[in-house]
């Protein structure tokens, strides 16, 4: 599974012309599921970035997790983020999983995310949308859980 992950001010996912999910001081998370993830992978993940300890303190040292803030988080799934762009001109999706495979875990980590009592909205799995971000630092974090970076 991987993530791409910015600390926002605020963001919110747009749905022909519709806000289907917002928030404001938190993290937005574009979220990736790979062809060999699994619910460890979901549990590996979601504990990383709610203690990750990106969020500044009093002397603006990355101190401070999402929870010692009480941030939120908006999560959207992207499949692209398995996209291999190594060889020809156009990306390989050959390792990013089925949707009938990578849903449930979309749909896991959320649930996870809520059952740990952090605010959480959404995207919606499969769909266009146009994501709006104000972006806090900028601080933007590649993560993978089998490590690869």
């Amino acid at each position: 599974m991987r993530l791409v992950i910015q600390r926002v001010k605020e963001a919110r996912v747009i749905i022909k012309e519709e806000i289907v999910g917002e928030i404001g001081r938190g993290l937005l998370v574009f979220l990736g599921v790979g062809r060999e993830d699994t619910e460890a992978d979901v549990d590996y993940l979601l504990d990383k970035i709610i203690h990750l300890r990106i969020f500044p303190d009093g002397q603006e040292k990355f101190n401070l997790s999402l929870k010692d803030v009480v941030g939120a988080l908006l999560v959207v799934s992207q499949f692209t983020l398995w996209g291999d762009c190594r060889k020809g001109r156009r990306p390989s999706f050959s390792e990013s999983a089925p949707a009938a495979t990578a849903q449930p875990l979309y749909e896991l980590f959320v649930e996870k995310a809520r059952q740990r009592g952090i605010p959480i909205a959404c995207g919606r799995f499969q769909e266009m949308m146009e994501v709006h971000s104000i972006n806090d630092g900028p601080v933007t974090l590649l993560l993978d859980s089998k490590k690869k970076f």
